[in-house]
């Protein structure tokens, strides 16, 4: 049993062992295990398309706002707020390893990712590459919550998963509560690459983004290569007035 099916079966097991009640609003689930249920979900997806670059909500499906077309930021792909009722839950798989909301939770991520390429909004990639956490990190917390991401948006689109070639080397403090200034110099050398990019097409995978400081930073350490780069995550968090 390799590693992401030693986490599978214990994801299952910590929800068999859980009152079969949804995370938001504690009704009975049903089918039992889901973590959330259909009613709460679906309330906390978006409601309408939304700019793959500042998330600004749009009439029509289409890649940017008149605002992000000249300026043509790196598309982030989310299916959610981080400031809807979902915000909560993702600190709690990150910091708590309460798994239960993963599954929907990437399950929506892959039908959003679906939706735009089946609109030729989005190409599908070549390769997932999960935001890498330093190994001291690793060690405290037991798991890489991006890598788990990208493991099951793996098997659920078809797309291989790569985690030896992009690195954490800089222990950076959490980024939660730094300002904009701070978080570029927390992360400043923080991401470096084993080898020479082998890809073209990349979705870079982690479970939120917020002010794209860390994106920034791997898209910077990526540069010599000038790849196709998106962000795929399980919510994004707008800026105020969105």
């Amino acid at each position: 049993m390799n590693i992401f099916d030693s986490l599978v079966a214990g994801c299952r097991a910590l929800i068999a062992s859980l009152p079969n009640r949804c995370l938001l609003c504690h009704q009975q689930l049903c089918p039992p295990g889901s973590g959330i249920c259909k009613t709460c979900l679906q309330a906390c997806l978006y409601s309408c398309p939304v700019c793959l670059g500042c998330g600004r909500p749009l009439q029509t499906l289409q890649r940017y706002c008149g605002g992000c077309l000249t300026s043509q930021p790196i598309p982030v792909v989310a299916p959610a707020s981080y400031h809807s009722l979902l915000g909560p839950l993702i600190p709690r798989i990150k910091y708590q390893a309460q798994f239960t909301a993963l599954p929907p939770l990437v399950r929506a991520l892959a039908h959003s990712v679906s939706t735009l390429v089946s609109h030729n909004i989005i190409a599908l990639p070549q390769v997932l590459l999960p935001v890498p956490l330093h190994p001291q990190r690793i060690r405290e917390r037991g798991f890489n919550q991006a890598w788990m991401i990208a493991s099951m948006l793996g098997q659920q689109l078809q797309l291989p998963v790569d985690d030896s070639l992009l690195q954490r080397v800089v222990a950076t403090v959490p980024q939660a509560g730094l300002d904009g200034q701070a978080r570029r110099r927390n992360l400043r050398g923080a991401f470096v690459l084993k080898a020479a990019l082998p890809y073209q097409r990349i979705a870079l995978i982690d479970d939120v983004v917020t002010t794209g400081t860390t994106v920034d930073e791997i898209a910077r350490t990526l540069s010599p290569w000038t790849p196709d780069l998106q962000v795929w995550c399980l919510a994004r968090a707008e800026a105020p007035g969105m």
